[in-house]
């Protein structure tokens, strides 16, 4: 019955824990040597395996409470964790910034660093920073079903019919290894999705008007990928979970109405409602789908 509870008591907390697969093998690992080694000190007072099993993990406190303060011990990423997870944010803003996003070759460049950093992290296990990377990614996906929008009428249709299930299956998949993480993470990966979409809206009737013009937008896209970047520094550097969400809502918010004021009413109320109900959607999504994977976990 003892070991039992203890199996029972562990996954718990590894189910609440969300810090990596490798941190909480570790910490997971100290810990249960560190309870194992307070049974035997109970033992050798005269208590039975499940005397002190029982006094053992009613010290510890519930399980839930144990991952919290373990989270809130571990999760804190470095600074060097800081910088690259803010580095595709600080990219995208230089882009536009300095008005480089109309030439082909700083473009390209940009997003094969990407890709290749977002594989790469992939491989290393998805460590912390790796989520701002992924996000990114997907970008050409969601700007290519947008630009859907903008082809003849009959070819419009039979890209959508293509292309929203290739495109859903692959940010599905995507979404569901992140969540599998840690939900919170995920919202941070498709935190770029809308209001790259919303700046998309606002400059995609303008096409024909030329670079020039366009470029007016570029300083104001890139200031909403810089306070991007100084949100997800400071959810990396945040250890309470409730923090690091209010972090990524405030900055959603209002990176997405620093769009709506430099739109000068090129953003209709109707696709701006559609833009914030996205956002909560990447909060309360992922979420649910966190607690439907675990409950479907043994």
């Amino acid at each position: 019955m003892a070991p039992v509870a203890l199996s029972e008591y562990l996954n718990t907390i590894r189910h609440n824990l969300r810090l990596g697969n490798v941190a909480e093998s570790e910490i997971l690992r100290e810990l249960r040597s560190h309870i194992e080694d307070k049974l035997e000190e109970l033992k050798t007072k005269g208590l039975s395996e499940d005397e002190a099993t029982k006094a053992c993990l009613k010290v510890m406190g519930s399980a839930k409470s144990v991952a919290r303060q373990l989270y809130e011990a571990h999760s804190q990423g470095t600074w060097k964790q800081t910088l690259l997870a803010a580095t595709p944010h600080l990219l995208f803003a230089l882009l536009f910034a300095l008005s480089w996003w109309p030439v082909i070759g700083w473009l390209l460049l940009v997003l094969t660093m990407i890709f290749g950093v977002a594989i790469y992290g992939w491989w290393r296990k998805r460590p912390t920073w790796y989520f701002s990377w992924l996000g990114y990614s997907l970008l050409p996906v969601v700007l290519a079903g947008l630009a859907i929008f903008y082809l003849p009428h009959g070819w419009s249709w039979i890209a959508i019919i293509i292309y929203i299930p290739l495109a859903a299956v692959i940010v599905y998949h995507i979404t569901v290894q992140t969540i599998k993480r840690d939900w919170l993470y995920s919202s941070l990966m498709l935190m770029p999705v809308p209001i790259a979409a919303a700046w998309f809206l606002v400059i995609g009737h303008d096409w024909h008007l030329g670079i020039d013009y366009l470029s007016y937008f570029g300083p104001w896209i890139g200031l909403s990928f810089l306070i991007m970047a100084l949100s997800v520094a400071f959810f990396i550097r945040l250890r309470q979970r409730v923090l690091k969400m209010a972090m990524l809502l405030i900055s959603a918010f209002l990176t997405l109405s620093l769009v709506l004021y430099y739109a000068q009413g090129r953003l209709g109320l109707t696709v701006f409602i559609i833009l914030l109900a996205l956002i909560l959607g990447l909060f309360i999504t992922p979420a649910i789908l966190e607690h439907r994977i675990k409950r479907n976990q043994p």
